[in-house]
Parts: C-alpha cells; structure tokens; sequence
C-alpha cells in the first residue's frame, strides 16, 4: 500500500475513485463534505434530509456522483461530536472507511477525515493512527493459500486536508509508514507455522534485515557460543528440540559510537509445547505466537531504521523450540544461569523467562542505557487484563510512566502492575537459588519478579503481551507501536 499527503485542497477538485469525508453529530458536515455538497447540487445534503443518518461514530453509506466532482465515489463516515474528535476517534472512523472501501474496485482512495483538527498533539497522533489503523484494516496472511478472495483492490491512499494542518504531517506520515511496516514484519514472522518459523529462520529474517540497512548490523551466536558463556538457562529449554537455539543480535546505529544504546530483549520460543509439563491439547496450535516478543522487537529496529531515528539500538531475540523428549529438561532439574544463579525448574512449561534471563544477562554488557524485554509471558496476563492492554513492570517507575504516555501516545496501551519482594518469596526453592515458578497465585507478577533477579544493574522494563501479542488465530503487531513509540519520544528527547 502507498501512502501519501495532500494539503489545502478542494475535494470538489481532486481525482480520486473514493473521496472520504466526515460527517458530525446533528449531520453537521464537515468544511470538505461542504465544499463537496456546493459542487455536486447539494448531493450530500439531499440525502441527508431523508436518510436516517445521523452522523454518529461509525455510520457509513456510499454516495455515487454524477454532476461537479472528479470523483465517482463519496464515501460519508459519522465522526461524533466535531469537539470531541481525538486519536480513538480516528482509529475507529478510518477503520469503518477501510472496510467500506475495500468492498469497492477502487485503487485510489482520498481521505479527508482529519480535515477539522485544530491541537497539533491530537493531530499528530491522528495522523499516525490512520496509517496504522489502514495497514491493519488491510493486512492478510494468505501466504499459503492456493486461493486468495476478497482481495482488496487499493493500492493508493491520500491523506489530505482543505487548509494547511497544525503539525509537521510529513513527519507523522513517514512515521506512521515506518511503524505499519515494522508491524508488518512482526505479523508475517507471527503468522507463520512453526514448521517453517524456527529459530534459524528467524536468525536468516534478521540477517535479510542487516542486508537491507546499511544501519543495521547482526550477529547470530549458536548453541555452542552460548554453553561456552555459561547460558545454562536458555539451553535448557532447547535441549528437548532438534531446532537448535539461536540468540540473535541486531545494532542499529543511528548516533555517535559514544551514545549508549536502548536495549530491546524479545523472547523468542517459535514453539510451545510446555515440554514435559506439556500443555493440554487445545488451542496448542497458537502456540507458534509464543516468539511474539522476539517478532515485535524485530519489527521495531525495522521501523526504526526506516525512520533514521537519531538513536543506538541494540535489540536480542531469544530464540528457541520447546519439546519433549527423552532429551529435554525434567520438572526439578537444577541449571546454572549465564549470570550464575542456579533455577529448579520446576515446570518446563514456564520456559520463556529462562531464555530470557539468560539474554537479559548477556545484553548487559552493553552498557544500556534502559533495557525493555517483551514477551507472551503468562497466561495469567490474560486472566488479569484481557486482549486490551499490555503488562509493564520495572525497576524504574519513571520508565514504566515513559512507556505507558508512549503506549497512550499511539493507541498500544499498557498498565503498570505492582513488582515487591513479598512476591520475590514465592520464587524461594528447597534446593537451588530461586525456582522458575511461584506458586498459582499472581503468576504474572512472579513472573516479572524472576527477571528482575537478573536486571539488578541496569534500569529495566518487562512487557508481558500475552494477551495483546494475538488475538483468534491472527497476530497483531503488538507492541511494536508502543516501542516504535517510546524510541521516537527517545529520540526528540522528550524523556
């Protein structure tokens, strides 16, 4: 899809198969449906005046032209209160606009939804969210279909506005592109079965990745490079797979050597089967979401280095397979970690912060300035905050307020929950230093607790996008908005 701008510009003069314009609360028309309606014999107006329209959130209808336009299409949307208008308006009315147009044979579509906003922050966000919110509205995985239907004819969408708008919208625009790309990746390494999605294909996607960057460098250490630094944690989870494990190193360098970098760690298990305490049956084929953190951290220094950000980025993807085996790792087996702490593992299905706690370790020697690990943590994420809204928990609350304004910024929100050593004390094991699991109550939190154990000397944050990673059978791109977000406030120094 090609995204584009258009400023201080009569929709009655425009060429275009689908002009899109906003219709208040009370049918208040907005300055473009206006200037449309004077040039078309009062075509809005006159079906206003009999439909039951109302200009509600949301509402739709298509409107054929035949007199005064250069465009056959008018498509109305119902925006609201016009003072009310702000980014989860945009989210929804672009949306509503997307599907509408896709059930057209239009290739080229103009939107002059953002026409009326007058606050440089609201449209700035706005702006970005309708890139976002096209992109996702567009975006299938029929890769492996022989046939593909319902195919959306568009190939080119305007942006566009009657007056010059209150921000720098070249900007948002290319931002909001960089972004739909980076969730792009994120949703097609998501998506794909586990079969073909192993940790050595998620190696080769980053290496492509560093060929398509001048910015962009990678580095990929095998098994062997990591039993020889100690990573007994993260081998552990592998052992019982014949895909071996792969931590994967990107460096985007868009600032002086002296700058240290923000480091983003993603867990990257490309299958769960939970090992030896394997999972039931159910739903286990959504297990291949369970490299969501490593696909999102991947698809964030891709947005990055789309948008040149003037930043150091140093992002690590745990990658591995969870199986059982007659090789794999046994419920009260003991391993020693690459920082030297040793885990019982006391249930092979909460894997994830063990290839973690080896890649939060390893990534600080690095000297970051923040770390941010992102993964689909725990089940009890869900239980806890739905499909909606991510987990955060730092060691930092000045961070974790830094990524939650990032998440409000662009519509990928997240909630700070509690992390103390009361619940530190449920990770206490008879026989080794700490267990890989605290007990069935607060699963998220001891969860969040265990890295902490391994982050003591940097400034860190932990995401767990269990529940916002993937929603049915689709991954979303979660949180590469909200990370693209945070390394922009970054980069402009707003934090």
């Amino acid at each position: 899809m090609n995204y584009s701008l258009l400023t201080s510009s009569n929709p009655s003069e425009v060429k275009s198969d689908c002009l899109v314009v906003s219709i208040f609360a009370d049918k208040k028309l907005s300055i473009a449906a206006q200037q449309i309606d004077n040039a078309s014999n009062e075509l809005i107006s006159r079906f206003l005046n009999v439909a039951d329209f109302s200009g509600k959130c949301g509402e739709s209808h298509l409107l054929y032209a035949d007199t005064g336009l250069q465009c056959p299409r008018i498509l109305l949307i119902g925006c609201g209160k016009e003072n009310e208008f702000n980014q989860k308006t945009a989210c929804t009315v672009i949306k509503t606009a997307s599907k509408k147009i896709a059930k057209t044979s239009a290739k080229h579509a103009t939107l002059f939804l953002l026409d009326t906003l007058s606050e440089r922050i609201i449209c700035e966000q706005s702006i970005r969210q309708s890139i976002l919110t096209f992109a996702d509205s567009i975006y299938r995985f029929d890769k492996y279909k022989s046939e593909v239907k319902d195919k959306s004819k568009l190939q080119q969408v305007c942006i566009a506005f009657t007056t010059e708008p209150p921000c720098d919208v070249a900007t948002m625009l290319e931002q909001g592109k960089a972004i739909a790309k980076g969730m792009h990746l994120s949703r097609d390494l998501a998506n794909q079965p586990a079969n073909v999605c192993t940790p050595t294909f998620l190696a080769e996607t980053a290496q492509s990745l560093g060929r398509q960057y001048n910015s962009v460098k990678v580095e990929v250490l095998d098994e062997t490079e990591m039993q020889e630094l100690g990573m007994g944690a993260f081998l552990s989870v592998s052992k019982g797979s014949k895909q071996p494990a792969k931590m994967i190193v990107l460096h985007y360098n868009g600032a002086n050597d002296s700058s240290r970098p923000i480091a983003l760690v993603g867990k990257g298990v490309t299958f769960d089967t939970g090992g030896i305490s394997i999972k039931s049956s159910s739903n286990m084929d959504e297990m291949k979401f369970d490299m969501c953190g490593a696909a999102s951290v991947m698809g964030t220094v891709n947005a990055c280095a789309e948008m040149q950000l003037p930043l150091n980025l140093v992002a690590v993807l745990a990658a591995a397979e969870n199986m059982p085996s007659s090789e794999a790792t046994k419920p009260g087996d003991i391993v020693t970690s690459m920082s030297g702490k040793t885990i019982e593992v006391l249930n092979t299905d909460a894997e994830g912060r063990l290839v973690l706690c080896d890649a939060l370790t390893y990534v600080g020697r690095y000297n970051p300035e923040v770390v941010i690990d992102t993964a689909t943590l725990t089940g009890a994420c869900l239980v806890a905050l739905g499909h909606h809204i991510c987990a955060v928990f730092a060691n930092s609350d000045e961070l974790a307020k830094d990524i939650m304004e990032a998440g409000s910024d662009i519509n990928d929100k997240a909630w700070q929950l509690p992390m103390d050593e009361t619940y530190s004390k449920q990770l206490k094991s008879a026989f080794a230093d700490l267990g890989n699991i605290g007990g069935s109550t607060a699963g998220t939190i001891t969860a969040a607790c265990f890295l902490a154990k391994f982050t003591e000397e940097y400034e860190w944050a932990h995401l767990d996008i269990a529940g916002t990673a993937w929603k049915g059978k689709d991954a979303t791109g979660r949180p590469v908005p909200l990370l693209s977000q945070y390394l922009i406030n970054k980069a402009s120094n707003k934090h």
